[in-house]
């Protein structure tokens, strides 16, 4: 069981020497030690079809030879023993061939076994397939501290006394009555992950004996013998220089066309998997996770994280945490919103604007609005009570402390993660520099703190150079929103008038509502379109600040990315949140764009409808087209590849297809990485959090999208992409610092939005001040009788300017000429002293709602930090199982050690070679 780092072929040793940046360049080739390897299906059920690791092994112990079937699915070499760790694909027309045969001749130099394949349908395609011996991933393993299992957990319960016991037997004989849950997979169907009831420490050749290994050909997983190879491949040297190294760069040239390790075989079988278990992990995971008859049930994370890697198992970890926490968030906001249902016929504002019918409003736009009666607006004012009613601001104050207890609570999940699959103590490696940087500074060195070595440097005139231009370059573009946002702010003055004169009824007579649809509608496609323009915008300033290494520039360009689609996102919001109906003068006194377009007023209920409106489609919208863009885009392009194929071969040639051509045809992940992914469900959090005192039911919507979501992203990674590599990360990033922003920032907008574009502020001042229980300290719907006509001004029409001043009359109300008309404002009468004036009520609104946003503010803050105060980043319960876990760790390295040493001790004395004085 003891691991070497040299392999003896033939009498002769050959050294496999550690990589290192410096290594050179050997070209002859040295053939690795042959050591078999079978398929990673040690954890499967007992009844599946493809448990070869275990038939190999008694095949070999009997002398037979593999079976035939290793070596016709495509997961292993020719031999059938072998299994393939890594794919390399390049084409033979391609220019760089030199480069290749070096690159390949180092990759036997370091112990890796290597076989070459053409395509089935392009001969000049050549398939590179990469294994990797025990010895190598023994040497390696130890070099990357991978942390493999050495000793079984052990569970101490709790003493209890006997009074306890008697009720825990009562409650589990009345827990058989009941139901399972529904929600948690079938144990039987999920395969025993051991190294998640193990202890585990970092590998070591010399302590090999401390390790749990039952089979070596199944001790490492295959996402981390293919995370090894992957490390190998970026250290190897491909020619004579002092960066000419690794397999990135190498992609980058175009030397290789592609790098993936394979999928584990098919994700269908023609057998069920409650009867024949798992074909293979693939399959269980499509079973189990990606299907959608599970959609209701917990996702298996612990086989996410073993096929897929800790950084994608990391994202379906924080994505289910979000789902499930959105689940009270969307219960309380359909509340507020049947709330609002229920207490329509009782809201007196309402019905004092339905039965409103001697009170005409003044026109909406110039000319070609006509005059309208306050009763015709009736089934918006009903439709606005149900987002704007007494329990928005409980709701309000209500899901900024949510997202607080959600990312809190994500810190004590995440830990209990880290935890779980040995992130604790992980920490990332000296990352390598960018080879644009080396291009670009290799002039300048100076010696790295940390490795000691020289390496380029970038001075600081020159970075703070570029980072202004990438700022100046950010504020223009955010220029570009505000200019797309004026564009549609312009539609919609000039469109009201035109909706007001269209020939149908219809339109007409809801020119704002026909107005506010097209307009969102027009919004989205700009919205689009930008960002296809932004991620370009973005790519390049990003590569214009010149980032040192890989992860800089991912945070870099993350950074820009949300902040583009962000104000892209949300610009139009803010305009008819904050800013629309709120400049617009009043009659005779209008304020106009460049002195000819009058500014759009709010309809006679309120601007939240316009709100409302905005938020539902534009969010419907992009859901929709994300989740096509996700799964359908990569659907319709593996459809287009499958049926080019059997266009020029045949369909029979499908079935024929290696695992590594099957892989090879199927779309590589994004080349951000999880950034689409992540950037989706950020917007939407924000969506979900900055405006939801206007639209309660965003929690509700971003909730049933999210239950899609995981299923469509789970589909794609199974079935549609290739299987990326695994990678390691103990939490979500640069991602939470972004989530933490936007809660601050939904805090702000919801104090705006209650102050400022909903009527809850002059409702209570009116009901405490000037209404009928003015004075009395109540504040019911009796006491809201008179408001309507209370929030009205009174305008005289002689006082229209000539271009405002309406075609009609207003004869078809009275048979007579109207004299004057109302508008919502808190203005004096046209016969006051100052005709138009404010009044009073107006000032003490105004002071309402600003002393309602400090005091909102301040409260919720407080509310938000103390709940950030209360609640720890790390359970308790996690913290003593991890002090308990060290304590253990160490007595079972000493008990192992030393019971090594006894074995030593008792092995000399039966040769008869025992010492004086030995220890122990």
């Amino acid at each position: 069981m003891e691991a070497r780092s040299s392999g003896i072929t033939n009498g002769e040793t050959k050294v496999f020497h550690p990589v290192a940046k410096d290594v050179n360049i050997l070209f002859d080739e040295l053939e690795a030690v042959n050591s078999p390897c079978k398929d990673d299906d040690s954890l499967l059920h007992p009844g599946n079809l493809t448990s070869t690791s275990d038939d190999a092994s008694r095949l070999e112990a009997g002398g037979e030879t593999i079976p035939e079937k290793n070596k016709s699915n495509g997961l292993y070499f020719r031999d059938g023993k072998c299994r393939i760790d890594y794919i390399l694909v390049y084409r033979k027309s391609n220019p760089h061939m030199e480069k290749r045969e070096i690159f390949e001749r180092n990759i036997r130099a370091e112990g890796l076994q290597m076989e070459k394949e053409s395509s089935l349908i392009n001969s000049d395609i050549i398939f590179v397939k990469l294994h990797a011996p025990w010895e190598v991933l023994g040497r390696y393993a130890e070099q990357m501290n991978v942390r493999m299992p050495f000793r079984r957990k052990i569970y101490y319960l709790p003493r209890r006394y006997k009074f306890m016991s008697r009720i825990d037997k009562q409650i589990s004989s009345f827990r058989r009555w009941l139901p399972k849950k529904p929600m948690r997979l079938d144990k039987e169907t999920l395969p025993d992950l051991e190294e998640n009831d193990c202890y585990t420490a970092p590998f070591s050749q010399q302590r090999i004996h401390h390790f749990i290994i039952h089979n070596k050909d199944t001790f490492f997983n295959n996402a981390t013998r293919s995370r090894i190879v992957h490390h190998i491949l970026q250290r190897i040297k491909y020619e004579e220089g002092k960066n000419k190294i690794g397999l990135n760069r190498l992609l980058t040239n175009g030397s290789y066309e592609a790098a993936f390790p394979l999928h584990e075989g098919s994700y269908r079988s023609k057998n069920s998997i409650r009867t024949h278990g798992a074909v293979n992990h693939r399959h269980l995971l499509y079973e189990c996770w990606a299907s959608w008859g599970v959609w209701y049930k917990y996702q298996p994370l612990d086989l996410v994280r073993r096929y897929f890697g800790e950084k994608i198992g990391l994202y379906f970890a924080w994505l289910g945490w979000y789902t499930g926490m959105l689940f009270p968030a969307a219960f309380i906001g359909l509340f507020v919103f049947l709330y609002g249902i229920i207490t329509l016929d009782h809201c007196q504002v309402s019905k004092e604007v339905c039965q409103a019918t001697d009170i005409i409003m003044c026109p909406v736009c110039d000319k070609y609005c006509p005059f309208m009666r306050l009763s015709d607006s009736c089934v918006y004012a009903k439709v606005t009570h149900l987002f704007d009613n007494g329990a928005t601001v409980f709701f309000a104050v209500f899901m900024a402390v949510w997202a607080t207890v959600f990312l809190e609570f994500w810190k004590r999940r995440r830990a209990v993660i880290a935890y779980d699959w040995d992130l604790i103590d992980w920490e990332e490696e000296e990352e390598e520099i960018r080879p644009q940087f080396e291009a670009k500074y290799s002039k300048k060195e100076r010696m790295n703190p940390i490795s000691g070595k020289p390496e380029p440097y970038q001075a600081f005139a020159d970075k703070c150079s570029r980072l202004i231009v990438s700022a100046s370059g950010i504020f223009f573009m955010i220029c570009v929103v505000i200019a797309a946002v004026f564009g549609i702010v312009i539609y919609r003055v000039v469109t009201v008038s035109t909706f007001a004169a269209f020939k149908w009824a219809l339109i007409r007579n809801n020119s704002q509502v026909a107005t506010t649809g097209t307009a969102v509608c027009i919004n989205f496609c700009i919205i689009m379109l930008l960002n296809v323009l932004y991620e370009k915008v973005a790519l390049l300033l990003t590569n214009l600040e010149q980032p040192r290494t890989e992860s800089e520039w991912e945070n870099s360009f993350t950074l820009k990315m949300f902040l583009f689609q962000f104000v892209n996102l949300n610009s139009s919001t803010f305009y008819i949140a904050f800013f629309l109906g709120r400049f617009t003068g009043h009659p005779g006194a209008y304020l106009r764009l460049i002195n000819r377009w009058r500014l759009e007023e709010c309809h006679p209920s309120g601007c939240l409808i316009d709100l409302c409106m905005q938020m539902g489609i534009i969010m419907v919208l992009k859901q929709t087209w994300n989740n096509f863009m996700e799964l359908g885009y990569p659907l319709i392009q593996n459809w287009w590849t499958r049926r080019k194929v059997r266009q020029e071969h045949g369909p029979e040639r499908k079935i024929s297809f290696p695992q590594w051509e099957k892989d090879y045809n199927l779309q590589p992940m994004n080349a951000y990485g999880l950034f689409d992914e992540y950037l989706e469900m950020i917007l939407q959090f924000g969506f979900t959090t900055i405006f939801v005192a206007a639209f309660p039911l965003a929690p509700l919507l971003a909730l049933l999208n999210n239950i899609i979501e995981i299923r469509l992203d789970a589909y794609k990674f199974v079935t549609q992409w290739r299987r990326p590599l695994a990678s390691r990360a103990k939490d979500i990033g640069i991602w939470y610092g972004i989530l933490e922003g936007i809660g601050i920032l939904s805090v702000i907008t919801n104090a705006f939005v209650i102050a400022i574009t909903s009527d809850f502020i002059p409702r209570l001042v009116y009901a405490y001040k000037y209404g009928p229980c003015a004075g009395q300290g109540e504040a019911g719907q009796k006491c809201m009788v008179g408001y309507v006509n209370a929030s009205l001004s009174v305008f005289r029409i002689s006082d229209f300017e000539n271009r405002s001043e309406p075609e009609s009359d207003g004869s078809e109300f009275s048979g007579t000429p109207l004299k004057y008309c109302r508008y919502r404002d808190y203005r004096d009468p046209p016969h006051s002293l100052v005709p138009y004036g404010y009044t009073l009520q107006f000032w003490h609104v105004l002071a309402a709602r600003l002393a309602f946003i400090i005091v909102f503010e301040h409260l919720v803050f407080c509310i938000k930090h103390l709940i950030s105060y209360l609640i720890p980043d790390l359970p308790k319960d996690l913290r003593d199982r991890m002090r308990r876990e060290k304590y253990l760790i160490q007595e079972m390295m000493y008990e192992a050690e030393l019971e090594r040493l006894q074995k030593e001790r008792k092995e000399r004395k039966k040769n008869g070679k025992a010492h004086h004085n030995e220890w122990p």
